[in-house]
């Protein structure tokens, strides 16, 4: 169940920095669901502004193992909405309703990670799908992070801009604090309240979220200043549009995208969460691993195999047979 309690041994995040804490919060939280679907940090979730969303986890749908056998990276979606089949090659430049620089890079990587093949006739570049794309997945839950409830910084702000836009299926907040009515009262009623703990991996439902309207068109907030707020108006086919694209950049990426400290006091648990033997806790390599840190000893990043623990722990395939066909007789029809 997506909504279920996970208990472990996990990560100690008092007394640290924000920046520090919220990302062991993060990570932390990302390691309790991982199990729930396919989970991803960090994803730009905007049509006109710059949303990033903290965490992203996706409930697989019934043709999700139809999108696992085609790559185990991210496809383009200048690809999957180009007007290409598996049944009749295209001239390419025919084929796609965007930039040429964008069709060509999308070319590119659709064709690398076998959802293209490509042949050449008369000089020119046909492609066609090497099997349709599916609708893989079910639904996107966002999970803002907030560890200390009583630091809100932008997150009312936050909130609204995701509710008001819609393209998930549903918006939680993650806190380790108290949770308060009064604190429950002042976030959008749409949006689901967890408590967790991230030293045990506990995780306590406060309140659920709503689903929110996916298929009607959003309010995008693309800027606030004091006295003005600039929206813009999303149509419900620009919505479908970014669905797709957080779901793939949250398939080919992953929540273990940080980077491994350079030293010799590093050793990654388990989880390939990068833990320090010296401050007794894991780190965040590009804010605090470097010559000011008194345990510091420069050594080669240590390896973690991050496919292998996102194979074992989730349905994503790092090593699929690819679904790239010949139909007989196919020529003909060119």
């Amino acid at each position: 169940m997506l909504f279920g309690v996970v208990a472990a041994p996990f990560l100690t995040v008092a007394a640290l920095d924000d920046g520090v804490r919220e990302f062991a919060f993060e990570v932390g939280l990302c390691r309790a669901i991982e199990r729930d679907g396919i989970v991803a940090r960090q994803l730009g979730a905007s049509v006109h502004g710059r949303r990033v969303l903290d965490v992203v986890q996706i409930e697989p749908g019934p043709a999700f193992e139809e999108r696992a056998a085609i790559t185990p990276e991210r496809l383009p979606i200048a690809a999957v909405e180009a007007d290409v089949g598996p049944g009749r090659a295209r001239y390419w430049k025919d084929a796609f309703d965007c930039h040429p620089e964008r069709a060509e890079r999308a070319l590119e990587l659709a064709s690398e990670r076998g959802f293209f093949e490509r042949e050449r006739r008369n000089g020119r570049t046909y492609v066609r799908q090497t099997t349709r794309y599916p609708d893989w997945f079910d639904r996107l839950v966002a999970v803002e992070n907030k560890p200390d409830l009583d630091r809100p910084g932008d997150l009312e702000r936050q909130l609204r801009t995701d509710v008001s836009l819609a393209a998930v299926d549903a918006v939680v907040l993650a806190t380790a604090s108290h949770v308060t009515r009064a604190h429950l009262n002042r976030l959008p009623a749409e949006v689901g309240v967890w408590r967790f703990d991230p030293e045990t991996g506990d995780r306590e439902v406060r309140r659920e979220p709503a689903q929110l309207p996916v298929d009607e068109p959003g309010v995008e907030l693309v800027a606030q200043e004091p006295g003005r707020t600039e929206i813009r108006i999303v149509s419900a086919q620009e919505k479908a549009r970014l669905r797709r694209r957080i779901a793939e950049r949250a398939y080919g990426k992953g929540w273990r995208s940080y980077d491994l400290p350079p030293c010799e006091r590093c050793s990654p648990d388990d989880d390939g969460l990068p833990y320090c033997e010296w401050k007794e806790r894991p780190v965040q390599a590009n804010s605090e691993c470097d010559s000011e840190c008194g345990g510091f000893e420069p050594a080669e990043p240590p390896e973690v195999d991050a496919d292998r623990l996102r194979a074992e722990r989730t349905p994503w395939d790092p090593d699929p047979e690819g679904r790239a066909r010949r139909q007989s007789g196919l020529d003909r029809f060119l």
